[in-house]
């Protein structure tokens, strides 16, 4: 199959799936998305792939959403954002791509190095396993002027306290941070994550892919009970809200007037380091 933003190769028993914008830090479009899916619904379907590992280019994973597209639209006569329906029905269309690597047979190792925000976290917390560099950085900070994550699986991997700390700040943590606190597997210097992914996915690889498929369905049903599926049409509906809030309208106009960038930095110069710390204070 032949992609523009994603490459796609077979390394003996293992897809890899590449997010290949490095100039926009591999910030999800709608191309991209698109491309995604079908690139995990054909490494389903071959039968000589046993699990999947999800990377981005470049010196990062995924910055998230591309923000230049989000006033796009098809004209008049489609759908655009001025309703709430509207941004609700675009939530949920972009959720679905991502839901995918949730629901597919086949396991995914998300492969997190360098930047981890936003919907980017999304495409991770799907992944069946996730396994970071030590010093990524992994947080929601649109939580701050934009919204809600609308995949909403924080709550899954770390707890209620956790995801709180996080999604009533917007603050990052690092990879070896993550791992403490059950967002992430393991965590490894930038330059050895590579080689471990690959290890992990090899030993995959020795395992019959639909024995693979009956191990990650029984878990993935075990969260469904816990409400993981409930949960994304909700998430996408309280995401919405969000979108209403004051400082969310005005952060889209600032992005307007002044660009992307300008917004980010307004956003987030009161909060210093942006990280928050598992063991001891918190960075100014």
């Amino acid at each position: 199959m032949e992609f523009e933003q994603i490459t796609y190769e077979i390394r003996g028993t293992t897809a890899i799936l590449t997010l290949n914008r490095p100039e926009r830090r591999n910030a999800l479009n709608a191309k991209l998305l698109r491309e995604l899916h079908a690139a995990l619904l054909e490494a389903d379907e071959h039968n000589a792939v046993h699990c999947v590992v999800l990377r981005g280019a470049g010196p990062h994973f995924c910055a998230g959403a591309d923000l230049n597209e989000y006033a796009g639209g098809r004209g008049p006569d489609y759908r655009a954002r001025a309703e709430i329906d509207d941004d609700i029905w675009r939530l949920e269309q972009g959720q679905r791509m991502r839901v995918q690597i949730f629901d597919m047979h086949k396991p995914v190792i998300a492969q997190v190095h360098g930047t981890c925000i936003g919907i980017g976290t999304e495409l991770a917390w799907f992944c069946d396993l996730v396994i970071v560099a030590d010093d990524a950085r992994i947080g929601f900070p649109p939580v701050r002027d934009l919204g809600t994550p609308p995949g909403s699986m924080w709550l899954y991997h770390c707890g209620p306290q956790w995801a709180k700390r996080l999604l009533l700040t917007g603050d990052s943590l690092t990879g070896k941070d993550a791992v403490d606190i059950g967002l992430a597997l393991k965590s490894y210097p930038a330059d050895q994550l590579a080689t471990e992914v690959m290890r992990l996915a090899d030993r995959m690889g020795l395992v019959d892919p639909h024995l693979l498929s009956a191990n990650k369905r029984i878990v993935n049903l075990g969260l469904e009970l816990m409400g993981a599926r409930t949960i994304q049409r909700i998430g996408a509906e309280i995401d919405a809200r969000g979108h209403l809030a004051p400082k969310a309208r005005a952060f889209r106009e600032t992005m307007r007037e002044h660009g992307v960038k300008h917004a980010f930095q307004q956003r987030d110069a009161a909060f210093g380091s942006g990280y928050a710390s598992v063991h001891g204070p918190d960075p100014d």
